[in-house]
């Protein structure tokens, strides 16, 4: 794949050097010229000093047989219109942008950003995996059709353990795709599956359902009243 990196920092040097070991073809687009030369140095010609947020630069650096686009800067709104101008002037299908400011993520998702990597997230996902109190840990977000794939494991003393997943309120549209459980391979759970307590279970959910679906197998007290799917 051809891609156009925009942030010759930390982040961009790793990212490029990892990308070109895969044997990727890449060009590092970089503002400052101690940094582009030092990465020239180090790995060829393979960064261009120039600013990222210029139709110019990315047109210089051939941004319209690009694959992929990604921004790195450490300036949310640098990414944002990098990853803009890569999508609706050169038509570049994927972009992808470091999100520094949780907060801006739901902008960027909104104004048509493909991937947003924010390091807070990723961080909180981690310890929601490590954390027993956690019932839900996200697994991987398809943003364009505003789902979300989910583990959950079903805690003792849930309402839903022994009852089949029939019986179950599910929010709509939520469904339950694997079932891992302890001593037995995985299952994929029919309406007559029984649910067990420590089942993990992998899900597919509604970004606006997380919450309802994590009452109809987590709660210990109700289902949650959620709807049934």
């Amino acid at each position: 794949m051809y891609m156009v990196v925009i942030g010759g920092g930390r982040v961009g040097y790793y990212l490029i050097k990892a990308l070109l070991n895969e044997g990727h073809e890449i060009v590092l687009v970089e503002k400052e010229e101690a940094i582009c030369d030092a990465i020239n140095d180090e790995l060829g010609s393979v960064c261009v000093r120039g600013d990222g947020c210029e139709a110019a630069v990315l047109a210089d650096v051939g941004t319209d047989r690009a694959d992929m686009v990604i921004a790195v800067t450490g300036h949310d709104e640098d990414n944002l219109v990098a990853c803009q101008l890569a999508k609706h002037r050169f038509k570049v299908p994927r972009t992808v942008a470091r999100v520094l400011n949780p907060q801006n993520e739901v902008l960027f998702k909104k104004l048509g950003i493909d991937v947003t990597v924010t390091s807070t997230n990723i961080i909180l996902e981690n310890i929601e995996a490590e954390v027993p109190t956690h019932l839900m840990t996200h697994l991987l977000t398809i943003r364009d059709r505003g789902l979300e794939i989910v583990e959950m494991k079903v805690p003792e003393g849930s309402t839903a353990v022994g009852k089949a997943l029939r019986d179950i309120s599910l929010p709509a549209n939520s469904v339950l795709s694997l079932i891992i459980r302890r001593g037995v391979r995985p299952v994929i759970p029919s309406p007559d599956t029984v649910l067990a307590a420590d089942d993990q279970i992998i899900g597919v959910t509604p970004q606006e359902s997380e919450e309802a679906l994590r009452q109809a197998l987590g709660d210990t007290k109700t289902n949650g009243g959620a709807r049934s799917a």
